[in-house]
């Protein structure tokens, strides 16, 4: 459940945490798509370490190393996959050719599969430090200007605040049921599987309970009976909003200009030069 502590909110002050959610957002998009652009090992690698300073800047480097340590059992099985099954259709690849008999076509079959598990871990990394810098009152009130309908900025706000919190509910019943005897890492698939049953159905009570008392909280309070909301703060840009916009921009314009003009080598290749 340490995947989960990635996307919730830290109250620190820090200029990360001062920012505009919709210019972090459009930075966090910046990354995304530069990430989807590269399938090489080397740019992903530089931009892995791009959001770094954010992560100090905003003093939620623990947070975001549990978040990391959460995404590795994904990032391994992401690694297996584009390892066996590429290795099974080598073909895919360019430079590599079936069958697979030198080492120079090992290791880039290798390069490949760590590209793809960097890719998945890059995105974790910059959506990790948007959500732990971003309260769901701001992230709301970011929404709400930028013209979503409220429904659905209420809707997607609500989801941010409660899985986090659902996880910790599941933590804290699967410790409990541990207390009382219950072994989940023994037996077969099917027995593991079975053994989650006292787990999910605690979680899906609570879960429908905490629901039953957010819609009677609602309701008390009128919720829609008003179309046209109004909000006790305005957000509105500052000078490092700004600067955040030129370099996610910049960041994109030359990702754009590097992955159209030059042709990116792989390690393995740079390595026997």
């Amino acid at each position: 459940m340490s995947v989960f502590e990635g996307f919730r909110f830290r109250g620190v002050s820090s200029p990360v945490h001062r920012l505009d959610p919709r210019v972090k957002f459009l930075y966090v998009f910046v990354v995304f798509a530069v990430a989807i652009m590269f399938g090489e090992l080397l740019p992903l690698l530089v931009l892995f370490f791009v959001p770094v300073p954010f992560v100090f800047l905003a003093g939620v480097q623990r947070q975001w190393l549990r978040s990391m340590r959460g995404a590795s059992l994904f990032a391994i099985i992401i690694f297996a996959t584009n390892f066996i099954f590429t290795y099974l259709s080598p073909g895919s690849i360019p430079g590599i050719e079936p069958p697979l008999d030198t080492a120079s076509e090992y290791f880039l079959l290798l390069e490949r599969s760590l590209a793809m598990t960097l890719r998945f871990i890059v995105l974790v990394e910059s959506f990790s430090i948007f959500f732990l810098t971003t309260s769901p009152d701001r992230l709301s009130l970011a929404l709400e200007q930028s013209r979503v309908p409220y429904e659905l900025c209420f809707a997607f706000t609500t989801a941010v605040r409660f899985v986090p919190v659902l996880a910790e509910e599941a933590q804290t019943i699967m410790d409990a049921q541990r207390a009382r005897g219950l072994e989940l890492e023994r037996g077969n698939f099917m027995k593991r599987v079975r053994n989650y049953i006292p787990i999910l159905i605690p979680l899906i009570v609570n879960a429908i309970r905490r629901s039953l008392e957010l819609a009677e909280a609602m309701e008390s309070r009128a919720w829609g009976a008003t179309e046209k909301r109004t909000n006790l703060y305005v957000l509105r840009m500052r000078r490092p909003d700004y600067g955040l916009i030129f370099a996610s921009l910049f960041m994109l314009t030359f990702a754009l200009y590097v992955r159209f003009s030059f042709p990116m080598p792989s390690i393995v290749a740079l390595l026997s030069l």
